[in-house]
C-alpha cells in the first residue's frame, strides 16, 4: 500500500498537480525539482501542509537524489524536459534530463527498495502513426522526435527494471495535457501572441494538425485509477480524449472567448517543426475498460486554460 510519495518534477504543471492531488488523498508527499520549469508558487499551499516535504535537487545528482527518496515507497516519475519544438537545438537535454534522468531515478529506487513507479510518457511515441485512434500495442514507427525518442528510452529502462529487479510500473503515454498552471503549449502560446498584438496571430504550420488534448484533473483521475486497479507487473495506458481538434479550432475558441479577430498567417506545410507529427489520436479503450471517463471536452479544456491564463499573467512573464 503506498504510503510516502515521491515526485519528480513536484513544482511543474502536471507535477504540482499530482503532488496536491496526493496530499488531498492524505498521503505524505515529497516533491523533488530543480526549478528549471517548475515554479515555486505551484507548490507554495503543499508547502503549508504538513505532509509534504519540497526538496530541491537535480535528477543529475544521484547522490542526492537517492538520499531524498529515502522513506517513499511510491515514485512518480514526472520530471523532463518537455521542450520538443527546440529539442534539435539542443539534442544532449533531451538525453540527459529525459534517459539518463530516469536511469538514476531507478537506481536510486532499487538502492532504496522502491519498487513501483508511475512514469509521465507521450502520445509522440508512436511517431506518424498509421493507425487511427492509435492503440498501445501498435507497432512503432520510426522515432521522428528527440524527445520521443528520449521517452521510449526511459520506457525501455522502466520496464527492464521490472523484469531485472522485480518492479511494478505504469507507463502514461499522454497526449498533450491542458489545464491549471499550464506554462508551454500551443494556448499558451497563442494567448502571449494575441497579448502582445490583439490583431494578428501567427501559427507554424498549415494550421491543420490534428491532436487531442486531456484536461489536467482528467489525466490525475485516469492515472489513480489505473495504479488503483491495473495490478500487472507493466502497466501501460494511453491517456486521452475520443475526440480531437485542428488547430483552428483551437484558435476560433480562443479568439472566441478573447473577444478578438486577428488576422491568421501561416508558416505552411504539415508540420509546425521538425519532429511535430500532424495527427495524434489515442486509443484510449484500455484506461476505459476500468471505468474512466473524461469530465471535459477538448473545447472545455481550453477554455478552462485560458481563463487560467487570464488570472495569472506571472506565469507569461516567468516563462
Amino acid at each position: 500500500m503506498m504510503q510516502h510519495l515521491f515526485v519528480t518534477g513536484g513544482a511543474g504543471f502536471i507535477g504540482s498537480n499530482v503532488v496536491d492531488h496526493l496530499l488531498d488523498l492524505g498521503f505524505q508527499v515529497t516533491a523533488y525539482d530543480n526549478f528549471s520549469t517548475g515554479k515555486k508558487a505551484f507548490v507554495s499551499a503543499a508547502q503549508k501542509r504538513a505532509n509534504f516535504r519540497l526538496v530541491q535537487g537535480d535528477l543529475l545528482d544521484e547522490k542526492h537524489l537517492a538520499t531524498a527518496m529515502q522513506g517513499c515507497d511510491f515514485v512518480f516519475h514526472l520530471a523532463a524536459n518537455a521542450d520538443v519544438r527546440f529539442g534539435t537545438e539542443h539534442p544532449k537535454k533531451d538525453l540527459e534530463q529525459n534517459t539518463i534522468a530516469t536511469f538514476n531515478v531507478l537506481e536510486s529506487m532499487r538502492s532504496n527498495g522502491i519498487r513501483r513507479i508511475a512514469f509521465s510518457s507521450t502520445g509522440s511515441v508512436y511517431g506518424e502513426a498509421v493507425q487511427f485512434p492509435t492503440p498501445e500495442n501498435s507497432a512503432f514507427p520510426i522515432q521522428t522526435s528527440l524527445y520521443a525518442a528520449s521517452k521510449l528510452a526511459g520506457e525501455g529502462l522502466i520496464t527492464a527494471y521490472c523484469e531485472g529487479f522485480d518492479f511494478q510500473c505504469y507507463i502514461f503515454r499522454f497526449v498533450s495535457i491542458l489545464g491549471e498552471r499550464y506554462t508551454h503549449g500551443h494556448v499558451f502560446d497563442f494567448y502571449r501572441q494575441l497579448l502582445a498584438h490583439p490583431d494578428e496571430l501567427h501559427v507554424l504550420g498549415n494550421g491543420k494538425q490534428r491532436k487531442s488534448y486531456l484536461h489536467i484533473q482528467d489525466c490525475l483521475a485516469a492515472m489513480m485509477l489505473a495504479i488503483d486497479k491495473s495490478k500487472e507487473k507493466v502497466n501501460l495506458f494511453n491517456l486521452g480524449t475520443d475526440e480531437y481538434v485542428e488547430v483552428i479550432d483551437s484558435i476560433a475558441c480562443i479568439t472566441a472567448l478573447l473577444k478578438l479577430n486577428p488576422r491568421v498567417t501561416f508558416a505552411g506545410g504539415e508540420r509546425g517543426w521538425i519532429g511535430d507529427n500532424p495527427f495524434i489520436f489515442l486509443d484510449c479503450s484500455k484506461i476505459r475498460q476500468l471505468g474512466w471517463e473524461p469530465r471535459l471536452s477538448i473545447r472545455e479544456g481550453v477554455v478552462r486554460t485560458v481563463q487560467w491564463l487570464q488570472d495569472n499573467h506571472w506565469a507569461l512573464e516567468h516563462t
